[in-house]
């Protein structure tokens, strides 16, 4: 059984590998877009965007190119596993930022939204001790 598995042939390097800081670029976008397509797909198809093409266009690569690459790099498990994990932290850090960002505005939202009930609260104090020093008793009076 051990003898079989080893003699999956790996992959020749291509003369047009895709670099290993390029590779981690074009699958970074690959899982943005995926997770975009998940989430607002109607989005996409309605701007025309295709994700697939539009990822090759960006890194100038044809499809070609990066199945090459990628087979290579997945065959070699180690670097394929840098890569990773290179994308792994960059999603990390920019989540954490993002979320950063949505604390901050939510703290604005909360203190906007505080400093309106605060305001309407005067209002209506200050109407109320208006018509309590007139007099006004009520309809009933």
């Amino acid at each position: 059984m051990v003898i079989s598995c080893n003699s999956v042939d790996k992959p020749k390097k291509p003369n047009n590998l895709i670099s290993e800081a390029q590779m981690s670029e074009l699958l970074y976008d690959v899982y943005v877009v995926n997770a975009a397509k998940g989430i607002n797909r109607k989005l996409l198809e309605k701007n025309g965007i295709v994700p697939e093409t539009y990822i090759l266009e960006k890194h100038n690569i044809d499809s070609l190119q990066f199945a090459e690459s990628n087979l290579y790099y997945s065959f070699n498990t180690e670097v394929y596993k840098g890569i990773i994990e290179k994308i792994k932290k960059r999603i990390e850090t920019e989540k954490e930022a993002y979320e950063a960002i949505r604390n901050i505005e939510n703290k604005k939202d909360k203190r906007n939204s505080d400093s309106i009930k605060q305001k309407a609260r005067r209002h209506k104090d200050s109407i109320k001790r208006v018509i309590d020093s007139v007099g006004f008793k009520g309809l009933n009076s």
